[in-house]
């Protein structure tokens, strides 16, 4: 028997599960479609305030993409210092920072043409 394979959407709230369960920061989905030449439809960025809170942020995407839908990513780097973790699920590539990491390659600001959905995730 098959997987089903997931829908980008079900990948990005699977994605921001994991990433809500850790309380990661400052959630930002970018939505790269309407942009040429780019090499996936979405970026999805947040921070940690730590490098130990930005590897248990990985771990929880890690942890809840492969228990919800049975997938996982295709490449990671960054893990061994966590002060930016790239994690490419092919059309949907995940960036987890550590806020002075963020502001200072400031990637929103480089995409500034994608379509934003601030997520809020700072209710707790």
């Amino acid at each position: 028997m098959q997987n089903k394979i997931a829908s980008p959407d079900e990948l990005i709230a699977t994605i921001l599960q994991g990433i809500e369960n850790v309380k990661g920061h400052d959630t930002i989905l970018l939505d790269l479609r309407e942009i040429e030449n780019t090499v996936c439809d979405y970026f999805i960025i947040c921070n940690g305030t730590s490098n130990t809170q930005v590897n248990a942020i990985v771990g929880s995407i890690q942890k809840t993409v492969s228990k919800a839908i049975h997938d996982k990513p295709w490449h990671i780097e960054g893990q061994d210092n966590a002060e930016w973790v790239l994690m490419d699920y092919i059309n949907i590539v995940v960036h987890v920072f550590q806020k002075h990491v963020r502001e200072f390659y400031d990637i929103e600001g480089l995409w500034g043409d994608a379509k934003f959905t601030k997520i809020d995730n700072s209710i707790n």
